[in-house]
């Protein structure tokens, strides 16, 4: 019982508070003013419900459309983030033998560098 005396206060004391709003002249002009917009949008849409219709149904494709993109999108992201995956132990294994290849050939520039010095010391 006591739920229902409190949902019934919570909408009289909201009552009350929009009727003491509506004595401030200029609350009343934007009220009137905001009434009146709702009541030409709300009678257009009843005159003219085809149109709203079809403007629901042009929105609902354009959301389905940029759904499927979206979802293209993601595949195609997905697909190219596998492929890096793939792709790192491969370029990891040709960094580790052009390093190794790179070093052997200072290691071999190194003692051909030393075998001519010793050429020129006799």
């Amino acid at each position: 019982m006591s739920e229902n005396k409190f949902w019934k206060g919570m909408l009289y004391g909201a009552i009350a508070g929009g009727a003491l709003s509506l004595l401030d002249k200029q609350t009343r002009q934007a009220m009137k003013k905001n009434a009146s917009k709702v009541y030409q949008q709300v009678s257009y849409i009843v005159r003219h419900p085809s149109e709203i219709t079809e403007q629901v149904k042009e929105t609902a494709e354009k959301i389905r459309t940029t759904f499927e993109q979206v979802s293209e999108d993601i595949s195609y992201i997905t697909g190219k983030v596998d492929e890096i995956r793939e792709l790192t132990p491969q370029v990891k294994e040709i960094v580790k033998e052009t390093k190794e290849t790179f070093s052997k050939n200072e290691e071999n520039d190194s003692v051909n560098d030393l075998l001519s010095v010793n050429q020129f010391d006799k």
